[in-house]
């Protein structure tokens, strides 16, 4: 029997976020400790959280990670988008049975791992550098305890694309505690003011619950987000499973903590809840 595989934190490099386990928790636990709890009534089913660098999108996705703090979920599935082609065009996972930060290791759930792959084509890669998903781990471990991971990276994010993987997590996780999380950020390197008239106009599908919506518009360059076939594809889901609300946490650009506002990312946090 081979040893079991851990993903080495290849993003703990003190510029996406802190090497040190006391730093790192500090960072993470301050931004969650600094945001209000939303006064939800219902569940919280799904996150839509930023992927940047700690120093310019931690806040944002601290606020996010506050409405899920000790939500009992025993499932994570977390959805990023594929920034340097590794998955190839197809919805990819990196083929590990664990993924390691400085905070430890969250199991990798090999039982969702092969019914998700009975219904839709998942590439199994042997390494990666994709940061959208690691920089969730140390949130989700601050927030969470004993939660097992499904971790997927969509090279494709087609309308088709995304509601495909929508429906079969859906179905995988309907008898589970599970959150479900986007990793994206929104329009890239325009001047801040236009920055959020473009952000605006992407939030205006997810906050209406719109889906079908948004991968229409992301498709035809009308709606800007690196993640939205995830965001998208993390609705679909959501929706399967009871959310019908879609709350806007906190928005800022990278110009909330850069004095250059003249090429800025935009960044936001939503919860998606069912009543």
């Amino acid at each position: 029997m081979s040893e079991p595989s851990s993903r080495p934190p290849v993003c703990a490099d003190d510029r996406w976020y802190p090497s040190s386990p006391v730093d790192l928790r500090s960072v993470v636990t301050e931004t969650i400790e600094q945001a209000p709890a939303l006064d939800l009534t219902g569940q919280v089913v799904g996150l839509i959280v930023p992927h940047a660098g700690y120093f310019f999108s931690a806040h944002v996705a601290g606020a996010g990670y506050r409405q899920v703090r000790d939500g009992g979920y025993d499932t994570v599935v977390l959805i990023g988008p594929d920034h340097a082609g590794t998955a190839l065009g197809d919805l990819a996972l990196p083929d590990f049975d664990a993924w390691r930060t400085p905070l430890g290791e969250v199991p990798v759930d090999s039982e969702l791992v092969a019914a998700l792959g009975e219904r839709v084509d998942l590439r199994r890669v042997a390494r990666d550098s994709e940061h959208s998903l690691e920089v969730q781990l140390p949130f989700l471990q601050t927030v969470l305890t004993d939660f097992t991971l499904l971790p997927i990276m969509m090279g494709s994010q087609s309308p088709v694309a995304c509601r495909d993987l929508g429906q079969a997590v859906a179905e995988v996780v309907r008898d589970r505690k599970v959150l479900l999380v986007a990793s994206t950020d929104l329009s890239h390197f325009h001047p801040d003011v236009a920055a959020r008239q473009l952000d605006e106009e992407t939030l205006r599908y997810v906050l209406r619950f719109d889906p079908d919506g948004l991968a229409q518009a992301l498709a035809a360059n009308e709606a800007h987000a690196c993640g939205g076939g995830p965001v998208a594809a993390v609705m679909f889901a959501a929706r399967q499973l009871g959310a019908t609300e879609a709350h806007l946490v906190k928005y800022a650009t990278s110009g909330d903590v850069w004095s250059d506002k003249s090429q800025v990312v935009g960044y936001a946090a939503v919860v998606l809840a069912k009543p």
